[in-house]
């Protein structure tokens, strides 16, 4: 199992360049990967070009370009120029984002993101492959009929032939969707014991398109701390990863509609997930923070002295992660998130 970093949402709460900073010591430590995001802070695009030339060898992930934000042929132009700046490392991680982003920030309208998602990934793999685009579905036209518009082929070559194309997912109907369209799986709050429920969404949706979902790299997004021994460093290791894991379960989306809360209720934490968002939504955010249960923490996130680090990586491995992508917790030092660097290096190398 190979492991990356996630250097955050592009800069969101503070300098947009301070998160990249610690890419080279990651490339030097044996990372494979490193993935930037975006949520309506600075762009990933631009943290990913800065990257290409300050690196020579760490894969340069979007964890993950969201796809309101962007036409598909705008996606494959800048996937194609990052490709050919960084020498063929570039990972094209695509996402839905959320409603209240997707509507509220870009102005799109957040309905069936799985068709569009599909028709999307379609065009981009498209364009891509230097085909000449033209394309007829219910959400994408290209080009435009009864217009000036002609079929158009990109003009970049990437590096790359295929560029891997990930998707991030969260229902059960996206996951199918990763099988029978991705090269990739950009999970969130992945458990590893429940691996099998996802294997047998992912062979489903490729069995659809008569492809191997053994093929698809599941690269799940981790929040890893390695403490001291002892019961009390724990218990400040798990209450470190509570911010991040309160504002997911409890406060992103709706009541109705909030996709992380509901995957984990399918891990059999419903009731504990449910009163952490009674208590977000009503603003008690410490109160919600308070009211995870140890046994949730240690489901999604990986908190413990090194031994314990490196038995819980070996049961990702065991799920059939290819990339784990270590996630910096709350409140974490640019001098702390530098030994948990090395630290989680060490543990993934047994």
């Amino acid at each position: 199992m190979r492991i990356g970093l996630a250097v955050g949402a592009g800069g969101m709460g503070g300098s947009s360049l301070e998160p990249l900073l610690v890419v080279p010591e990651a490339e030097r430590l044996g990372y494979d990967s490193v993935w930037v995001g975006e949520a309506y802070g600075a762009d990933a695009v631009s943290a990913l070009g800065w990257l290409a030339g300050r690196t020579e060898r760490i894969r340069l992930g979007s964890s993950i370009l969201q796809m309101p934000a962007r036409t598909p042929a705008m996606t494959a132009m800048s996937a194609a120029g990052l490709d050919q700046l960084s020498g063929g490392r570039l990972l094209l991680g695509l996402g839905t984002s959320g409603p209240q982003v997707a509507e509220g920030w870009h102005g799109v309208a957040f309905d069936r993101p799985l068709g569009r998602s599909r028709e999307y990934v379609a065009i981009v793999r498209a364009a891509l492959a230097r085909e000449t685009v033209r394309f007829e579905g219910e959400h994408f036209r290209l080009p435009l009929p009864d217009g000036p518009g002609k079929a158009l082929k990109l003009a970049t070559r990437p590096v790359q032939d295929p560029v891997p194309i990930y998707l991030a997912a969260m229902g059960p109907k996206n996951t199918e969707l990763v099988g029978e369209v991705a090269d990739g799986w950009l999970p969130i709050l992945f458990r590893p014991e429940s691996s099998g429920y996802f294997t047998e969404l992912l062979e489903k949706g490729a069995a659809r398109s008569g492809r191997d979902a053994a093929q698809v790299a599941v690269t799940p997004m981790v929040s890893i701390l390695v403490t001291e021994e002892g019961p009390q460093a724990v218990a400040a290791g798990r209450d470190a990863m509570r911010p991040f894991l309160a504002l997911y379960v409890g406060g992103m989306g709706s009541r109705e509609r909030n996709f992380y809360l509901n995957l984990v209720a399918e891990y059999g934490f419903e009731a504990n997930a449910r009163a952490v968002q009674d208590h977000y939504l009503a603003g008690r955010k410490q109160e919600a923070e308070a009211l995870l249960s140890d046994e949730l923490i240690d489901a999604v996130t990986v908190v413990g002295p090194p031994a314990a680090v490196r038995e819980r990586l070996a049961a990702y491995a065991e799920a059939g992660v290819d990339t784990l992508v270590y996630t910096k917790p709350h409140g974490l030092s640019d001098d702390a998130h530098r030994d948990q660097l090395r630290l989680v290096a060490e543990a993934a190398q047994g």
